[in-house]
């Protein structure tokens, strides 16, 4: 068994690839349109995985837009997709400077969350030890849900 990709929903393409593409830094290796479906996907990969994306179609997230409007909710019973970066402060940072908000703060130097256009739950995790604890993130409160 091999893991491939993991589907979500979007109501824009701009604003998704806005935030996965542009402000996650994800690269979009694959996408294909379904006239008779009345459907788009997107397929991206973390920077770390555009390679093997592209070679092997994993690990992706696929962007589903249907083209016929559909209310999806919050999407919270998703739950969430996880990522790895780099420097998670540098990474909440340029988030936060592209109008996301940041639910759940780095305040461990560790884990945050924010959310996409569409409301799906994103996990950020530093990658190896936690950094240590800075300023405005150990000050900064919860937002919303995450």
């Amino acid at each position: 068994m091999r893991y491939l990709h993991t589907m979500v929903r979007i109501t824009d393409v701009d604003a998704s690839l806005a935030f996965f593409r542009d402000l996650l830094g994800m690269t979009e290796v694959r996408r294909s349109e379904n006239e008779a479906g009345r459907y788009t996907l997107i397929f991206l990969a973390a920077s770390d995985d555009v390679e093997a994306g592209r070679a092997h179609s994993a690990p992706l997230v696929e962007l589903t837009y249907n083209w016929d409007p559909e209310a999806y909710g919050e999407g919270r019973n998703f739950g969430h997709l996880a990522y790895e970066v780099d420097d998670i402060y540098a990474t909440c940072d340029r988030l936060m400077k592209g109008g996301v908000t940041i639910n759940r703060p780095p305040r461990d130097g560790r884990m945050a969350f924010v959310r996409s256009p569409d409301n799906i739950s994103i996990e950020l995790l530093q990658k190896g030890d936690a950094l240590p604890p800075a300023e405005p993130w150990v000050s900064m409160p919860n937002t919303g849900k995450w």
